[in-house]
């Protein structure tokens, strides 16, 4: 069965980076053939964001736990172990604010509260990591629950 990733871009693990937990899910499934059709183990947008704000390099971190299968607490100690990371509070701090301040096109807004049977009017939730929750859990409910 493949898995839709409900770790939420806007949970943090201990070391307090958003994202992260999601990314570690995405690519372990991934690497194990279990990753739900449509999901990018570590796609270009929030994933790539976490990496490059981590000063990460893309290819480790993919290497790393696809060969490692590491928990995710040895995640974390493997990311803050990795030369040049920045792990620091100042640049959490401004990661994490590039992701809660990102918004998605109005064309992907739409798609995803249509899906959800949800309007497009002023409260309607604008914000990518709002908009990616309602998406997993619409794509959940018709892979398992329907």
């Amino acid at each position: 069965m493949k898995i839709v990733p409900l770790i939420s871009s806007g949970t943090a693990g201990p070391l307090g980076v958003l994202h992260l937990p999601r990314l570690w899910l995405k690519v372990s499934l991934e690497s194990r053939g279990l990753l739900a059709d449509g999901y990018p183990g570590a796609g270009q947008g929030y994933d790539q964001m976490v990496i490059d704000g981590l000063g990460l390099k893309r290819d480790a971190v993919l290497d790393y736990i696809a060969t490692s299968r590491p928990t995710y607490p040895e995640f974390e100690a493997w990311v803050k172990s990795q030369p040049g990371a920045t792990v620091d509070a100042a640049s959490i701090a401004k990661l994490n604010a590039a992701i809660t301040g990102y918004i998605h096109d109005d064309e992907t807004r739409k798609s995803v509260l249509s899906a959800s049977a949800l309007p497009d009017d002023d409260c309607a939730c604008k914000d990518a990591v709002n908009l990616n929750n309602l998406d997993d859990w619409q794509e959940f409910h018709s892979a398992v629950l329907k």
